[in-house]
């Protein structure tokens, strides 16, 4: 197949003008490029008189982009002829050359998608000059494609012995003598082509070729991942080969490293430095007008039982976005959240332009169900992007959506980390075999030390897709099947494999991913049980005063979790009948009794030992310095008053150093009465807020009585700290 393209030509020079080159050279590209992917265009960039810089591109990617920024940063030149040619790139290049004469012209020729510049023209030229040879070829520790023509190899004193085709450097002359003998055609390697070249011994002295041994002018990562470093200076990056300890100027990502210069090109030439941080996270933004917002398919994903299912809904609820521009895909394997998802729907679906939901009754797999809610955005020529999000996401800003698609990528996903863990939704390396490997910079992404928008080979449970790469390179409609990868998993490995970018920002606090290992479904309210795996829950934060002397009052819990308690004890049943008589205590008898339920009846006082050590003994230590807590406890249980049954406590003294007292309903609403009141300062506390917390000592000094609960039901939850 022939391929005619046409070229333009740009003869400006300053940089604000070559943006716009750039610019008009992307939109080109996609207006030029042959529908089909096996044609290919010949792109030359003109950096003086004396250098021409020329690749192949077959189409626009996010890799071609990074090549051409990272031309634009040393003032390479777009200028662009008329030519006809095919995919090979050795007969694109022969045709190219084949008018030019001039006997001072240097060509170099490298590969476009995999290669970064990392330094200038100028140092580009001195390097080649100092290598006194006409033609300069890239070098590599690995022969390929021919084995057998290893020992043809000439030995070279130090450095690397074998040629690599993705990049050479030479004099218009002896180029263009080296390409004239080329027949081959479009599936031929160009890699063996130059390698018989090169293992001629009378070819090669009669090109003067020599191979870049050392790594001075390119860098070849294959088989050299080990010597590569970055070297950060000045507010610039290099890529510095600790084994020869040079500085490449060109670097290409060749053979199966295309994810070390993806993570080398999230640093050189200038995308972050420690000086600057992200140089091109607000370049190429998409600007969101009211009235012009995309439409976004959101698909959310229950695969598993999940704690705080129903705040979840609260916060897509909260969603910086038109409720008329968003429709919802909600997948659901769990029977075990029918009821959360059915209520959510129906009060709140009719807010969104369109839903669908899938639930357990229909038996389909999760791959199958990301496949479809895929092909749902695919098909929908309306569709513009596409959000996945998973169960397990806490999306706590409200604008992620919005601060995502501005961003302007194919795929991009906000960062998110599991509370107290580096556990995140990104990889920033692989492993050999396609799994979890940790990047050098990967902790410092996590923590927030180094902030910008990064090139990753995987991210998970949430991310953007723009529709129009579903419809192109991501068509296939399976993308998340695969018989030996797990979903999220397989749809990388296809996003990959398409040359597709995927981009993790931290440029924002997004939220957090909960942990769902541990979740069990035995109890009524099971979030309760979360606050060993997912903490700083269902816990309120507030002022803190003081009513009567040595007594602190302050919010503690959210109206969510009075209420869960609540009813996760009257769920329970077994109340206490009141007498003197206990069997649950130590001694069988309480001097004071009350109707209760103890937290171990529900097999809560782990749990409740973890809420007082964390968040009630701060407190304490505080307002009684020099004294210090494991909140240590023997009694913690929920009373419940009635007139009918226990209106009030007489006074007495708690066996405790000091006591918490929740108020778990609210005065005036759920029941009348009620408080406690100090006897020795005669102070009362006659209206207790639902969620706050009465902290006081419990010998001595703070003698107390509960008051009268004149009608309605009562609940308090009190612990004895430190008998």
């Amino acid at each position: 197949m022939v391929v005619s393209v046409t070229f333009c030509t740009f003869s400006l020079d300053d940089k604000s003008t070559q943006e716009t080159q750039i610019g008009r050279t992307s939109a080109w590209l996609k207006s030029a490029t042959p529908a089909r992917s096996d044609s290919s265009l010949l792109l030359m960039l003109y950096v003086s008189e004396k250098l021409l810089v020329v690749t192949v591109a077959t189409k626009e990617t996010g890799g071609f982009s990074r090549f051409l920024r990272s031309a634009k940063y040393f003032n390479y030149t777009v200028k662009v002829g008329t030519q006809t040619g095919r995919r090979q790139k050795v007969r694109l290049l022969k045709a190219a050359l084949e008018k030019m004469t001039s006997e001072d012209q240097i060509v170099l020729f490298v590969d476009s998608f995999d290669v970064v510049f990392a330094s200038s023209p100028k140092e580009l030229l001195r390097k080649f000059q100092q290598a006194k040879h006409k033609v300069v070829f890239s070098s590599e520790s690995l022969i390929w494609p021919d084995r057998h023509l290893e020992d043809k190899h000439p030995h070279v004193r130090e450095g690397n012995r074998f040629l690599g085709s993705g990049g050479f450097i030479g004099y218009l002359p002896n180029v263009k003598q080296m390409i004239s003998n080329w027949t081959g055609g479009d599936d031929d390697s160009d890699q063996l082509f130059f390698t018989k070249i090169y293992i001629d011994p009378a070819k090669r002295k009669a090109l003067n070729i020599t191979l870049d041994s050392k790594c001075r002018l390119f860098q070849n990562l294959h088989g050299a991942l080990d010597e590569v470093v970055l070297k950060f200076e000045n507010g610039r990056v290099r890529a510095r080969n600790v084994q020869y300890d040079t500085l490449p100027v060109i670097i290409h990502g060749n053979g199966p490293t295309k994810l070390q210069i993806n993570y080398l090109g999230n640093y050189i030439p200038n995308t972050w430095s420690f000086e600057d941080g992200c140089t091109v996270c607000h370049q190429n933004l998409r600007s969101l007008s009211e009235s012009e917002f995309p439409l976004v398919v959101i698909g959310i994903f229950i695969q598993q039982p999940t704690p705080f299912v129903s705040v979840f809904f609260e916060r897509l609820l909260k969603l910086q976005y038109p409720k008329n521009r968003l429709r919802l895909f909600i997948y659901n394997q769990e029977p075990h959240h029918e009821g959360q998802v059915s209520s959510f729907l129906q009060d709140h679906g009719s807010l969104y332009q369109d839903f669908k939901s899938v639930g357990p009754e229909e038996e389909m797999d999760a791959p199958a169900s990301r496949d479809l809610a895929f092909d749902l955005c695919r098909k929908d020529e309306d569709c513009d992007y596409f959000f996945n999000l998973d169960i397990d996401v806490v999306l706590q800003n409200e604008n992620t959506l919005k601060i995502l698609i501005e961003q302007n990528l194919p795929i991009i996903a906000p960062m998110i980390t599991r509370s107290g863990r580096l556990w995140s939704n990104f990889w920033g390396a692989l492993s050999a075999d396609g799994y979890y490997a940790r990047s050098e910079d990967y902790v410092d992404i996590v923590q927030g030390r180094r902030v910008g928008v990064w090139n990753v080979p995987y991210v998970s449970s949430v991310y953007l897709v723009e529709a129009g790469v579903l419809r192109s390179d991501l068509k296939q409609n399976q993308l998340f099947t695969s018989s030996s990868l797990d979903p999220d998993m397989a749809f990388c490995h296809n996003v990959r494999s398409q040359g597709i970018f995927m981009f993790v920002s931290n440029m924002d606090t997004f939220g957090r991913i909960l942990s769902t290992e541990n979740y069990r479904t035995e109890h009524l309210h099971n979030d309760l049980w979360q606050i060993f795996e997912n903490q700083q829950v269902n816990v309120s934060e507030g002022e803190l005063v003081s009513p009567c002397p040595d007594v602190y009052w302050f919010p503690i819990f959210t109206d969510v979790a009075c209420n869960h308690m609540v009813e996760e004890m009257e769920h329970f049943g077994k109340w206490s009948g009141g007498g003197n008589v206990d069997t649950r205590i130590q001694g069988g008898y309480e001097n004071v009794p009350t109707i209760d339920i103890h937290m171990n009846q529900i097999n809560f006082e782990k749990e409740w030992h973890k809420f007082l050590l964390e968040y009630i003994a701060p407190v304490t230590e505080k307002m009684f310095p020099g004294y210090y807590t494991k909140a240590h406890f023997e009694l913690a249980f929920v009373v419940r008053y009635k007139p009918d049954e226990q209106p009030f406590l007489r006074p007495h003294h708690d066996a405790s150093t000091f006591t918490i007292n929740i108020a778990l309903n609210q005065v005036g609403i759920d029941y009348k009465g009620g408080g406690c009141r100090f006897l020795r300062y005669d102070c009362s506390i006659q209206a207790p807020r639902k969620g706050w917390a009465l902290m006081h000592p419990g010998r001595l000094t703070h003698y107390h009585e509960g008051l009268p609960t004149t009608a309605g039901t009562r609940y308090i939850a009190v612990s004895f700290v430190d008998p």
